[in-house]
């Protein structure tokens, strides 16, 4: 991550840690409440969920999309414009391998002018805690909404919009991932 680093700092870039996420209905059960050798139960209508692509830079600044399917080509784009809108400057992203970043679509907004603001570095898919994207989802989960159970998505999209807002106010926290993954917060 050094040498990333530095190429960042050399050509001012600005460093943007991004990762996708699924929400469901059930449960994230971080504590539960029953009397001794009573597990309880916990019952959902069905699996469905909402996807969830996070950034976060290492000044603490979060943006978020979320939607009712999975992430691919066209949506990535979408968010790469989206921060290209809120983020000035040269940005220097950094994210996993999912096959929706490495698509025809991706590499097709870089040839056609993306490539002049964005640059694209690949995590090594046997470390994903590099990523300090993965606290924001870590914290949202286990946090922010640990043992909310949703009975619609129309519910689960307004608490995590709500978990959202609150964590974007935590730029200590979102900082405190950075840290964890062992890079330094540049201010």
């Amino acid at each position: 991550m050094a040498g990333v680093e530095k190429k960042a700092a050399r050509e001012q870039r600005t460093i943007v840690f991004v990762d996708e996420a699924g929400f469901y209905l059930l449960a994230a059960a971080v504590y539960t409440w029953a009397p001794r050798g009573e597990t309880p139960i916990l019952k959902y209508p069905f699996w469905e969920h909402l996807s969830a692509i996070s950034a976060i830079t290492p000044e603490g600044k979060l943006y978020t999309n979320v939607q009712d399917s999975s992430f691919r080509g066209p949506d990535i784009v979408r968010f790469l414009k989206h921060l290209l809108q809120h983020i000035e400057g040269k940005l220097l992203v950094i994210w996993d391998g999912l096959p929706a970043h490495r698509g025809q679509v991706v590499k097709e907004f870089l040839r056609n002018g993306g490539a002049r603001r964005i640059h694209l570095e690949r995590l090594p898919g046997y470390a994903p805690d590099l990523n300090p994207d993965e606290g924001v989802w870590n914290y949202l989960k286990n946090v922010e909404m640990g043992n909310l159970c949703c009975h619609s998505l129309q519910e689960l999209r307004q608490a995590l919009r709500q978990a959202i807002v609150r964590l974007r106010q935590k730029t200590d926290v979102i900082q405190s991932f950075i840290r964890q993954a062992n890079l330094e917060p540049v201010v």
